[in-house]
């Protein structure tokens, strides 16, 4: 099973996020090192939104995204976990 964690980005992103971008990072490559997320990023033109492919359970994702300093930070300004269904790969 695979879960989306997407992240709508505040319209100051580009500008905001420099303040905790290593600290969010770290969190990122610690989730991959232990398997749990596969891939993450944002969504650019416009950046208003990032994508995070997990294949941990959804108490893990939430837990991820309340600590993220992105989150506790406002540079992130809402979030949505779904089930994805992946079909190929």
């Amino acid at each position: 099973m695979h879960l989306v964690l997407e992240y709508t980005l505040a319209d100051d992103y580009l500008e905001r996020r420099d303040a905790v971008r290593e600290e969010h990072l770290a969190m990122l490559r610690e989730a991959h090192d232990r398997g749990e997320l596969l891939l993450a990023g944002a969504l650019p033109d416009p950046f208003d939104r990032a994508l995070l492919v997990w294949t941990a359970p959804r108490e893990v994702v939430e837990r991820f995204a309340a600590a993220d300093p992105y989150v506790t930070r406002g540079v992130v300004t809402g979030w949505t976990i779904r089930t994805w269904n992946v079909v190929v790969g």
